[in-house]
């Protein structure tokens, strides 16, 4: 199969000819059809997260068509049309069975390989890691069969790829994770793929104001087209005054879909009290945050972690294909250009330079 893949973080990920062993038990092989170019392999790609086993293939954020399933799969087969998911679920330890699949304690051995500590991806005969469960830099993935949500045929694969990480991610903060109720005010800090979705999340609950704030403010059309009533520049404005300005006391959540620490302290500022701060964008490794913890215990604020939007694939992934095919929820308007394969470098820089909502690979 063709994959990108990187070799070393700083270096420019190349197309390579690479062999894929067959699925071994509870795995599926699917082609891919397309794949988001997301922030969290940026992130792989430049060195700002560490501790990924090189080579590799990034991705985490793709849909495609079941090839061939591996012994033991239940409930899949060839054809299937399916959304990835990076969060694998065992379905029977204490978080799977109480409803919080994203938080499964079954770990992988080995990081970059699947269950049995090894990866089906090879090149001149060494290993090439998978990035988490999925590696959607690839023509095919080999998969957990946990990871492979089957979906109804009518969606198209290349909207539903996004479903698998960024507005999964976005929406499910708002709907799950925060569970904003309607006419609650809310601000989301960073204006990316995710923090899109967490603004027609938002839009989707009826929450009001939506406050969208970025030091891009190219993004701002993005944002007022998905459901943001304010836009605040913060390369020119304090966030944390204008949004006590628009709201009077501060807001009621505050979403943090960029991974920068200053950014997690602004936003745990602009609170009013008994609000809710929520933590979705990951800063670069080692980072710290402080803040007065005067301001926790009085005014009742509460800090809290997302992960992959509280989701349960299972559940989640159809009902968000359902509310875009209804038209309730936009994936269309998120898509800025489509790459090739070959032009994933490019669609890195175009992220790194804020010119994307959400930029797309697509595979033939």
């Amino acid at each position: 199969m063709n994959a990108a893949v990187l070799i070393e973080p700083g270096r420019r990920m190349e197309v390579e000819d690479v062999d894929l062993a067959p699925p071994q038990e509870d795995e599926v092989v699917v082609g891919m059809v397309a794949s988001g170019v997301c922030h969290s392999c940026l992130h792989t790609y430049d060195g700002s997260w560490t501790g990924f086993p090189m080579p590799i293939v990034l991705g985490d954020e793709g849909a495609g068509v079941v090839e061939d399933v591996g012994p033991g799969v239940k409930g899949l087969k060839p054809g299937d049309h399916v959304i990835l998911s990076w969060a694998p679920a065992c379905g029977q330890c204490h978080y799977c069975v109480t409803g919080r699949s994203q938080l499964c304690e079954r770990q992988v051995p080995v990081r970059g390989a699947l269950f049995d500590g090894t990866t089906r991806m090879t090149m001149d005969g060494k290993p090439v890691f998978h990035y988490g469960h999925v590696a959607s830099y690839a023509s095919h993935s080999v998969v957990p069969a946990s990871c492979a949500i089957p979906i109804c045929q009518e969606m198209d694969l290349k909207k539903a790829a996004l479903i698998g990480c960024s507005v999964m991610t976005g929406v499910g903060a708002v709907l799950n994770t925060a569970n904003i109720q309607a006419g609650e005010s809310m601000a989301v800090f960073g204006v990316g793929g995710i923090g899109l979705n967490c603004i027609q999340g938002g839009g989707l609950v009826a929450a009001n104001p939506i406050i969208a704030v970025d030091v891009n403010k190219g993004k701002f059309e993005y944002a007022r087209q998905l459901g943001a009533t304010h836009c605040i520049d913060a390369s020119q404005d304090d966030p944390v005054e204008a949004i006590r300005d628009i709201t009077g006391r501060g807001v009621d959540y505050a979403f943090i879909a960029v991974g920068v620490a200053e950014v997690i302290k602004q936003a745990w500022e602009s609170l009013a009290p008994a609000g809710t701060s929520v933590i979705i964008g990951l800063p670069p490794t080692g980072s710290t945050v402080t803040f007065d913890t005067g301001s926790l215990q009085a005014n009742e604020k509460v800090m809290r972690g997302c992960k992959y939007g509280s989701a349960r694939v299972r559940d989640d992934f159809p009902r968000m294909v359902e509310l875009y095919m209804s038209g309730k929820l936009k994936i269309d308007e998120l898509i800025s250009k489509e790459y090739s394969i070959e032009q994933s470098n490019e669609a890195f820089g175009d992220l790194a330079a804020g010119e994307l909502a959400r930029g797309m690979i697509v595979f033939d």
